[in-house]
C-alpha cells in the first residue's frame, strides 16, 4: 500500500500489522524511483546518500526482533546490538559518500569557474517533472540527452555551449525535474546538482501547458526554488507541448500572467526561434574593465564614462586622469582614443 505523503517509522510498522501487507510512503516511492534511473556515479552516490537517510531513523522499526544483545570478534563489539552495528555502518557509508560528494561538488565548483571567467551567462532549464526539459535541450543544442515519458527520467545535469545567429553565446544545463513536496532528503543530496540552478544567470522555467495542473505544478516549481535560495532570478516561462492542445486558452492565461512566456514544442520545434530571441534579448551583457587616461584639454568626456560604465578608480596621473572603469556596452567612440593599452 502506498501512502502519498511521508509516514513516521512508527506509522509504518503499525500499518503493516494492521493491514498486513507492505506499506510504502511518499519518500520512499520517490528514492526508489530515483534508484532506478539513476546512471552516472555521481548519481547514484546522490540517491545513495538520500536513501541512507531516509533508512537511518528507521532502523529501529526493523531490527526490534534482534535487539538481544550478542558479543563477537570482528564487525561486531562485546554486547552491539544488530541494531547498533547497522546504525554504525549506516553513519560510516555516509560519512564516506558526504566525503565523495564534496569531491563532486569542489569539481562542479572549478567548472563554473571556468565558465565565469569565460564571462559566457549560463541559462537553467528547469521544471516540473516530465515537462519536457531534455526534449527542449536536444532541440536546442542538438545533443542526445535521454528523453523518456515518465518521471525523473533526468538526473545527472548536462550543459553544453550554445551559440546565437548573432555569435552570442551562452551555456545551457539540463536539471533534475522537480515535483510536489519534493522529499528534504533528495534536496540535500542533490546539493551539488541543485547548484547549477543556483548558479544561473537566467531560469528556462519549462511548463507542461497541455496538462491540466500546468498552475499548480508551476506553483511547486516556484517552491523547490525558494527551498534552494532561489529567488529574484531572471526567469522566462517556456510554455511547452502545444502541439498536444487543441485550443489556445491555457496558453493566453499564462501568457496573460506571465509576460516573458513563450509558446513552444520542443518536440516539433515550433516557436523555438521565438524563444532564441527572448533568450538573446535577456542575455546579460557582459562587462569589460577598461583603463582610460583623459587628458585635462578632453575632461569634457569624462561624463560620458559615468553615463555608459561603472567606475572603479579615479587617479591623477601627471597632466591626465586615470579611469578604471567597467563598461555595460561598446565603449563610446569619442573615447577609444584614451583607452590605454595593455
Amino acid at each position: 500500500m502506498i501512502f502519498d505523503d511521508d509516514l513516521a517509522p512508527a506509522q509504518v510498522k503499525s500499518l503493516e500489522d494492521i493491514i498486513g501487507v507492505k506499506v510504502v510512503d511518499r519518500t520512499e516511492l520517490i528514492l526508489d524511483i530515483f534508484a532506478q534511473r539513476a546512471q552516472t556515479r555521481e548519481g547514484k552516490l546522490q540517491i545513495e546518500m538520500a536513501q541512507l537517510s531516509y533508512l537511518f531513523p528507521r532502523l529501529t522499526g526493523r531490527w526490534t526482533h534482534l535487539s538481544r544483545q550478542e558479543g563477537g570478534i570482528g564487525t561486531r563489539g562485546p554486547g552491539e546490538t544488530q541494531l547498533e552495528v547497522d546504525r554504525r555502518r549506516v553513519r560510516e557509508r555516509l560519512g564516506r559518500l558526504r566525503d565523495e560528494l564534496a569531491e563532486v561538488i569542489k569539481q562542479r565548483a572549478q567548472q563554473r569557474k571556468r565558465r565565469v571567467r569565460s564571462e559566457t551567462p549560463v541559462l537553467a532549464i528547469v521544471g516540473y517533472t516530465n515537462a519536457g526539459k531534455s526534449t527542449l535541450m536536444n532541440a536546442l543544442t542538438g545533443t542526445r540527452v535521454y528523453v523518456a515519458d515518465k518521471l525523473f527520467a533526468t538526473l545527472d545535469p548536462t550543459t553544453r555551449k550554445y551559440t546565437l545567429p548573432s555569435g552570442k553565446q551562452f551555456y545551457l544545463s539540463d536539471t533534475v525535474g522537480f515535483i510536489k513536496k519534493l522529499p528534504h532528503h533528495l534536496v540535500d543530496s542533490f546539493k551539488a546538482t541543485l547548484e547549477e540552478v543556483v548558479e544561473a544567470d537566467i531560469l528556462l522555467m519549462v511548463i507542461d501547458v497541455s496538462h491540466e495542473k500546468a498552475y499548480e505544478q508551476k506553483q511547486a516549481v516556484d517552491t523547490v526554488l525558494r527551498e534552494i535560495g532561489v529567488s529574484g532570478k531572471p526567469v522566462i516561462h517556456v510554455l511547452n507541448k502545444i502541439d498536444c492542445i487543441g485550443n489556445r486558452s491555457a496558453v493566453d492565461r499564462f501568457t496573460r500572467d506571465y509576460p516573458e512566456s513563450v509558446a513552444i514544442s520542443a518536440l516539433t520545434g515550433e516557436g523555438t526561434a521565438g524563444l532564441l530571441r527572448k533568450i538573446e534579448q535577456r542575455l546579460p551583457r557582459p562587462e569589460r574593465q577598461t583603463t582610460l587616461l583623459i587628458p585635462d584639454r578632453a575632461a569634457g568626456l569624462i561624463s560620458l564614462i559615468f553615463q555608459h560604465a561603472r567606475v572603479v578608480e579615479t587617479r591623477r596621473d601627471g597632466g591626465k586622469t586615470l579611469f578604471i572603469a567597467v563598461f555595460r556596452e561598446k565603449i563610446p567612440p569619442p573615447l577609444r582614443r584614451y583607452v590605454r593599452k595593455k
